[in-house]
């Protein structure tokens, strides 16, 4: 049988191969017996629409006539893909790890070299390409405890609680397979927001865990209530073993920053009900609206005192890919864990060292994350600039986004709060409702389709995150260009009136 999508009326194919050529008729893996876990994987974020939109780009290449000159992927959170500068003195330094003989080269600052002797110096023969210690490098584990002690008013770390990664993915689901357990009604629940990042929903069908749901409230800018965790852990202890919480804050793809008093509640809900708090912090500086603040859900546990502090378990994650970096090809990440049983920790070690080691670039790259230049270094000035510019065209672009939406009408954006994505809520004509359903498709998908078809931006739709039934979003990034990002707004501001009247 033929394996396809259909999309915006357009039927992409995958042809299932003859399978008595070649003498493959009997093939030792396939379909029926993979394992079954992984065809139960969804990744909404590089899903068959970025599929197709790769495609489209292939055709216009190739000449293909469209109504438009390219296609403007705003679908995943990639800065550098979107234009965005790298931060000199990150690049500076990691360009002298790669090739040490830059370190002759006076173009390069003394700071800048300092760092990279000091790097070079903690690896194996004095070079990135040897493995380093499972956990990570021990220099940068203890730069990162100093930078959490800082961030956290001096709340003590320890670099024998840090483990780097490759990403924070990676650290992610590390952590999600170590609480993974269980059968039946004893299977491990986790607890994740909806909308919710795709990353969790993938890896618990991955391990077999079971996905607890839980809502952001929308129409109070997608904040989280307790009311609303009882509920999903209540009705989930009836199936399985509510074992863990996961957090995103500030949030993706919603964009919302929780503010103190709700980390505080979350950490007594997580008491009460014997929880693991999760909690995903890559975009503790992306925080753009007025009377936001990022506070960590560590720094919070411990100001709460240790009637808390010493019996909440936590891992909280943290990544070069994002804030004021977005360096996400060098893979660099790490989570620190607080109040881990030691002998759950010591397993925690084994499993990461089957995987040998994280990149050594991206440790690199996060040791200068977490350690960057000083008042008193020649490349202070610069990184500061350069940063700070970053993080305020981001805030702009935020506010430019919430804005423009709102005068769409049947488009509702709250407030982006922070990180790097909008969520708007889209009000869909019955007949385009219908249409969907007919295509086998949820509705915000054949939106999300047909906005690509006609006007080359790639966008995901909501239902691959997730959403109350009945109500249709997508994510978009608020990336491109200053420029681009006005462009792409007012197409989707043309195309939605268009859509509207086509539908109605």
């Amino acid at each position: 049988m033929n394996i396809s999508w259909a999309i915006s009326g357009t039927e992409c194919e995958l042809q299932k191969p003859n399978m008595t050529e070649n003498g493959l008729g009997n093939r030792v893996l396939n379909m029926d017996t993979m394992n079954p876990n992984v065809k139960r994987v969804e990744y909404a974020v590089r899903g068959p629409i970025v599929q197709r939109a790769v495609q489209i780009e292939k055709d216009l290449k190739e000449g293909v006539e469209k109504p438009f000159t390219e296609v403007i992927k705003a679908n995943i959170g990639d800065a550098h893909a979107m234009g965005q500068k790298p931060i000199t003195f990150l690049r500076q330094v990691v360009a002298l790890c790669a090739y040490p003989d830059l370190l002759e080269d006076d173009k390069f600052p003394e700071d800048a070299k300092n760092r990279a002797r000091r790097i070079l110096q903690a690896c194996g023969g004095g070079s990135i390409g040897a493995y380093s210690a499972s956990p990570g490098i021990e220099i940068v584990r203890q730069d990162v405890a100093k930078y959490i002690e800082k961030r956290d008013g001096g709340i003590p770390s320890n670099p024998d609680s840090i483990y780097l990664s490759t990403g924070a993915s990676d650290a992610i689901v590390t952590m999600l397979k170590l609480l993974t357990s269980g059968e039946g009604k004893n299977r491990t629940g986790v607890m994740i927001s909806i909308p919710q990042y795709p990353l969790y929903s993938a890896a618990l069908a991955e391990l077999a865990a079971v996905q607890i749901s839980y809502y952001l409230d929308e129409d109070k800018c997608w904040s989280l209530d307790v009311g609303e965790l009882r509920r999903a852990v209540k009705a989930a202890r009836e199936h399985c073993k509510p074992r863990a919480l996961c957090i995103i804050n500030p949030g993706n793809p919603t964009g919302q920053v929780q503010s103190r008093q709700c980390i505080e509640d979350v950490i007594r809900f997580a008491a009460e009900e014997h929880l693991f708090l999760m909690a995903d912090e890559v975009y503790q500086d992306n925080v753009y609206a007025e009377g936001c603040q990022f506070h960590s859900f560590k720094k919070v546990l411990f100001e709460m005192g240790p009637e808390y502090s010493s019996v909440v378990e936590l891992a909280s994650f943290h990544s070069t890919s994002k804030c004021f970096m977005g360096e996400c090809g060098f893979r660099g990440g790490y989570m620190e864990v607080v109040n881990m049983d030691p002998e759950v920790k010591l397993q925690l070690t084994k499993l990461v060292s089957v995987r040998l080691c994280p990149p050594i670039l991206g440790q690199a790259l996060l040791d200068l994350v977490v350690n960057p230049p000083q008042p008193d270094e020649p490349s202070y000035s610069t990184f500061i600039k350069e940063r700070t510019a970053n993080l305020d065209i981001l805030a702009g672009k935020a506010k430019m986004t919430e804005q423009i939406l709102n005068t769409v009408p049947g488009i509702h954006c709250n407030p982006v709060q922070g990180a790097m994505y909008t969520f708007p809520r889209l009000s869909l004509p019955e007949k385009a409702i219908n249409a969907a359903k007919e295509k086998g498709q949820a509705p915000d998908m054949f939106y999300c389709m047909k906005l690509l078809e006609e006007t080359g931006i790639c966008l995901v739709p909501g239902s691959g995150f997730g959403q109350r039934d009945g109500t249709y979003h997508f994510r978009m990034t608020i990336l491109p260009a200053t420029e681009k990002l006005k462009v792409v707004l007012e197409k989707i501001r043309e195309f939605h009136k268009r859509f509207t009247e086509e539908f109605s």
